[in-house]
């Protein structure tokens, strides 16, 4: 895997990534939910604010790198609040 700089936060990140799709996917085995309305008035499973809080926290990210000389750090809280928010709300 030479094509590519693995290092140790980009490997973190799709670990990360790889065991909230695991962690999501056992408890819509165990758990089935249907879907609800939030303030989006669309229908939203767990999934679907997974996807959404992981977008929404790809921009933060990238506005906070582009607009910000703060450590990234204080954009990773910005991305928990907001995470809190899409699956308490949407």
């Amino acid at each position: 895997m030479t094509w590519m700089a693995w290092t140790a936060p980009t490997a973190i990140f799709f670990a990360t990534i790889a065991c909230l799709l695991l962690i999501f996917t056992l408890l819509a085995i165990k758990y089935p939910e249907t879907p609800r309305r939030g303030i989006l008035t669309i229908e939203t499973t767990r999934g679907d604010r997974l996807f959404i809080t992981l977008l929404g926290s790809a921009f933060i990210n990238s506005g906070w790198l582009a607009m910000s000389d703060l450590p990234q750090w204080w954009a990773l809280g910005i991305c928990a609040l907001y995470a809190a928010a899409v699956f308490r709300w949407v």
